[in-house]
């Protein structure tokens, strides 16, 4: 049985395109970068925490696979997690106008016995944005609780310029890389039923 290891209603939406079944696992793990952690390795490293965290509360249940995923916003190497507040997500906003950044989305497909990762990078660039378009957008609430204070999917769309990469990876699940994953370890369920939550 596959499991996904998160709170996301946009990594569960995501997976649903798949015509997979699964469960979800609602697991907190610590999303804290170590200091002489690379950006690429702290996403690898919190996808991978996320899996184990969500495998554990199984607690060895024969054939149970579980992915794990975390996204991050990364401009000069500073990794953009989510806005404490709307201030914090004004600042990023600004941070990221008329510039390119880096959407980094690993995936990690963990059963007792084996796993596998995966990682994309997409490359996303916004226009310049005004203060005004900033206070606006901020005012909506959209930013809160997304890396680097957009959601893709909704509001800030019209603020990307180009997009080179994995828009599903952008929106926090990568499906291409995650399909992958599911090929590579046999790990393809058979028919769709309804998605259930395990609290």
């Amino acid at each position: 049985m596959l499991h996904l290891a998160s709170k996301s209603p946009r990594r569960a939406e995501l997976l649903t395109r798949l015509d997979v079944p699964f469960q979800l696992l609602d697991v907190d793990v610590p999303e804290v970068r170590d200091a002489d952690e690379t950006a690429e390795d702290y996403v690898r490293r919190v996808a991978r925490d996320k899996a184990a965290a969500g495998l554990a509360r199984l607690g060895g249940m024969a054939g149970a696979w579980v992915i794990g995923s975390d996204t991050e916003v990364v401009l000069d190497e500073r990794v953009f997690g989510k806005p404490a507040d709307a201030a914090d997500a004004a600042a990023m906003l600004r941070s990221l106008s008329g510039r390119s950044h880096r959407v980094l989305s690993a995936a990690c497909l963990l059963s007792a016995d084996a796993a596998h990762e995966a990682l994309s990078i997409t490359e996303v660039h916004f226009a310049a944005l005004s203060d005004a378009q900033i206070a606006a957008y901020v005012a909506t609430g959209e930013p809160m609780g997304k890396a680097g204070a957009y959601a893709i999917q909704g509001g800030a769309e019209r603020f990307v310029v180009h997009l080179s990469g994995s828009y599903s990876g952008v929106m926090g699940l990568p499906l291409h890389e995650t399909a992958g994953l599911l090929d590579a370890a046999g790990a393809w369920p058979g028919a769709a039923h309804p998605t259930t939550i395990l609290e």
